[in-house]
């Protein structure tokens, strides 16, 4: 899904190509990149020689199957620090299930 052009230098994420040969190309610090995307297939192509035919349009991002409930910020850790002792018990938790399945 569209939702408009970049004007921000710093911008990094999937776009359409500008160069207008795949779906979707990575703009990293506002520059595009070899990284490109058809449907759900990725690969690269390095951009070419030549100025970019199109605007870039950045391309949200499909949700997460789980509604993004695995991911987590970068910033979260100061608000959710790492317990040793809960991450202990986790380990320990998933063991004992494994050892009653076996």
């Amino acid at each position: 899904m569209e939702v408009g052009p970049t004007d921000d230098p710093s911008e990094e994420g999937w776009f359409t190509d500008p160069y207008g040969r795949h779906e979707a190309r990575w703009l990293s610090a506002g520059h595009p990149a070899k990284l490109v995307r058809d449907e759900d297939v990725e690969s690269y192509d390095q951009p070419p020689g030549e100025p970019p035919t199109h605007a870039p349009m950045r391309l949200e991002e499909e949700p997460v199957e789980d509604g993004g409930g695995g991911l987590r910020r970068a910033d979260e850790a100061e608000l959710d620090p790492f317990d040793p002792a809960a991450a202990r018990r986790a380990v320990l938790d998933v063991f004992d299930e494994t050892s009653h399945t076996q």
